[in-house]
């Protein structure tokens, strides 16, 4: 009889302490004890030595001087001449070490990137890591039918209100080309209104041309509610591929940077040369030559305008060698990425660059093993903002939804990663072992420091599944890619941002075509 009442006791102890466990998971952090969160410092891995760093550092200033860059706009080269860039009879702009690092001397450090909600600021700098989307997918991957098809300004909305409710995805840049809006303007105008109606955390965008930028700028103004108010907190920044690999000026691209620089908007100077095509096929070579070019860039920047704030984007692609196709998801982009990371920290620069987009056509196993290893080593390297990290398939050819919510899952891991393990003396236990081992039951299951630390120690998936088998298959084996279509669909039938208000939305459609109905925006009365 006793011994059945021990048992009951027993029993009951442990229902009692899962319990609790389960209403612990369930219960809402608050941001200072999340296990993670944006801004984790970064760093513990090294793609290279700091004589390696070095090494590029040296070459790259030898690029600059030795070869230069083309094709600089003529008030890019009046900036740059003036602060001390040499123009060549061949039209080349070379740069004198000197000069390159009097500008990196004047480089914005310590920036912000700002959310239309302040919750939603970031900093990046040091070795603080943010993960976020990229990308321009010209598909979107369906995973009911399995096709490609074209995407919509509805796609771009859907995928930003998705990512206003994901906690491990800091940041939003346009993931997709809408390909309803076949006019430059339309697709402009509609990427960044979409973009910004969608979510409220950081947003960057591209334009065609400079006078879009301004139509985009104007936009940006009676969203925020002024010029002055939007100068004050800019929360879009403008992508801006300055460059057109190996050691081109972008024309329009630069006088684009020049409207987005007057204007008050950061700026992501972005390198995107692809290694075995537009840059050397040796590692070391593609992140020299990306080094150099973004340093161009940041001469650029801080001749017209010292101190602006702009991202250090050394983005170098991978090919395959065997075709000469991109491939986004092998082990060689993941190592490039995590090297850029460390040249952003050898300048302190804010830096980023992309990494993350699988080769896979959907989400699946390879999209995964692909995806987890660069997005892990990105953000061990210290990477500041890792763009394209969740969503991209096909290396950037298509964009699927459901694979925002597989991968805010498997970045949540990556940031625990990042996170690392803290030895103080609270968590090396030597209290818990004792009194455990001494004089409680041999396990930790039910110990005060287990349950305190069930939260803000461990970091639990939303929809990947840690069921028994048995239990899985008493829940009708769910499937990983069926849960996240069913979320997706509950996001939103659900999530609806209303960040502006109607007479302000009113005013921007009267004034630009706006694709997207209002009716779409608002949950069916």
């Amino acid at each position: 009889m006793s011994r059945d009442r021990n048992s009951k006791e027993r029993a009951g102890r442990r229902a009692g302490g899962r319990e609790a466990r389960r209403a612990l998971r369930a219960a809402p952090l608050a941001d200072d004890v999340r296990p993670v969160r944006p801004g984790l410092e970064g760093g513990r891995y090294k793609a290279l030595t700091d004589a390696e760093v070095e090494r590029i550092h040296r070459a790259a200033l030898h690029i600059l001087e030795e070869i230069g860059l083309a094709d600089a706009p003529e008030s890019g080269a009046g900036f740059m001449t003036a602060a001390g860039a040499i123009q060549g009879s061949d039209g080349r702009l070379r740069f004198p070490p000197a000069l390159v690092e009097d500008m990196l001397a004047k480089a914005a450090r310590d920036i912000t990137l700002h959310g239309q909600d302040p919750k939603f600021d970031i900093r990046p700098g040091g070795s603080r890591v943010h993960y976020g989307t990229a990308g321009a997918a010209v598909h979107v991957y369906d995973v009911e039918a399995r096709v490609n098809r074209d995407p919509t300004v509805q796609d771009l909305f859907d995928a930003a209100r998705m990512v206003e409710v994901l906690d491990n995805i800091h940041f939003f840049q346009r993931p997709l080309t809408t390909r309803d809006t076949e006019d430059p303007t339309d697709l402009d105008v509609n990427t960044l209104y979409a973009s910004v109606a969608g979510t409220t955390k950081h947003i960057g965008t591209s334009f065609t041309s400079s006078e879009r930028t301004q139509m985009g700028l104007d936009m940006l103004h009676m969203v925020a509610g002024s010029e002055v108010a939007w100068r004050a907190r800019p929360f879009v920044s403008n992508s801006n591929c300055f460059v057109v690999p190996p050691l081109k000026f972008a024309t329009e691209s630069c006088r684009v940077m020049e409207t987005v620089i007057e204007g008050g908007m950061p700026v992501l100077l972005l390198s995107a040369g692809q290694a075995g095509a537009t840059a050397p096929a040796a590692l070391a070579g593609a992140v020299t030559q990306a080094t150099a070019e973004c340093l161009a860039g940041l001469v650029y920047v801080n001749a017209m305008k010292p101190g602006h704030p702009a991202v250090f984007g050394t983005w170098p692609f991978v090919s395959d060698l065997r075709t000469g196709a991109m491939s986004g998801g092998s082990g060689e982009q993941a190592l490039l990425t995590a090297a850029c990371g460390q040249m952003a920290r050898f300048y302190d620069l804010p830096g980023g660059s992309a990494c993350a987009m699988s080769d896979s056509k959907a989400p699946d196993m390879q999209a995964g093993y692909e995806r987890g290893i660069a997005n892990a080593m990105a953000g061990l390297s210290g990477l500041n903002l890792v763009y394209e990290s969740v969503g991209m398939h096909a290396s950037l050819l298509s964009f699927c939804h459901e694979s925002l919510l597989i991968d805010n899952d498997m970045i949540g891991q990556c940031l625990r990663c990042v996170r690392g393990i803290e030895v103080t003396d609270e968590t090396l236990s030597l209290e818990a072992i004792r009194s455990v081992c001494l004089e409680g039951p041999g396990h930790y299951l039910g110990h005060p420091q287990t349950l305190s630390l069930m939260q803000s120690e461990y970091v639990y998936p939303e929809v990947g599944d840690r069921s028994s088998p048995k239990e899985w298959i008493e829940q009708g084996k769910p499937d990983l890619v069926e849960k996240a279509l069913a979320e997706k669909h509950r996001i939103l039938a659900t999530v609806f941002p209303s960040h502006i208000p109607e007479p302000v939305d009113a005013a921007i459609r009267e004034r630009f075509n706006i694709v997207l109905p209002r009716s779409n925006m608002k949950a069916a009365a």
